[in-house]
């Protein structure tokens, strides 16, 4: 049994250690928004937040988060940083299929979270482990942008 905290709720999941942690947030905790991608870490379809940290859940082992927290895609809207990240993602119509979202998001609301006013070479940086096959990386760099000017803002 491995017991940790998902979108600030104390969990226990019933798992072989090596298990990933996309599989025990999908499966057993029923929060899909986390996409399986490649399995290898190589996408960035599958992240989430480790105690804060953007981490690709399809290789983080279920043993490496007992009694540490975890936010998804379903709770990252909650905080300031998020919400900002969401409000400037559907204002620069960056989705197209979608698949990606949830990733690109994560990693976004970690970058600003750590960096308020990101370079393009910060944004490049953060954004590097997330593809995107719709190819919005654009929008992507706007919508960071934008998100930023109103976190900066204190909205």
């Amino acid at each position: 049994m491995v017991s940790f905290t998902v979108n600030g709720k104390a969990v226990a999941v019933d798992a072989d250690a090596d298990m990933p942690l996309l599989w025990a947030l999908r499966e057993d905790l029923q929060l899909t928004g986390t996409k399986f991608g490649c399995g290898m870490a190589l996408c960035g379809a599958c992240t989430v937040h480790l105690e804060g940290e953007p981490v690709r859940s399809c290789s983080t082992p279920i043993s490496a988060v007992a009694g540490k927290r975890i936010t998804t895609i379903e709770a990252v809207g909650a905080t300031p940083a998020g919400k900002a990240v969401q409000a400037a993602w559907l204002a620069q119509d960056v989705p197209q299929c979608g698949y990606c979202q949830s990733g690109q998001v994560m990693s976004a609301t970690a970058l600003l979270l750590k960096t308020r006013k990101p370079s393009d070479a910060e944004i490049d940086t953060a954004m590097s482990g997330n593809l995107c096959r719709c190819g919005t990386y654009n929008q992507i760099k706007a919508a960071i942008k934008d998100a930023a000017v109103t976190l900066s803002a204190g909205a």
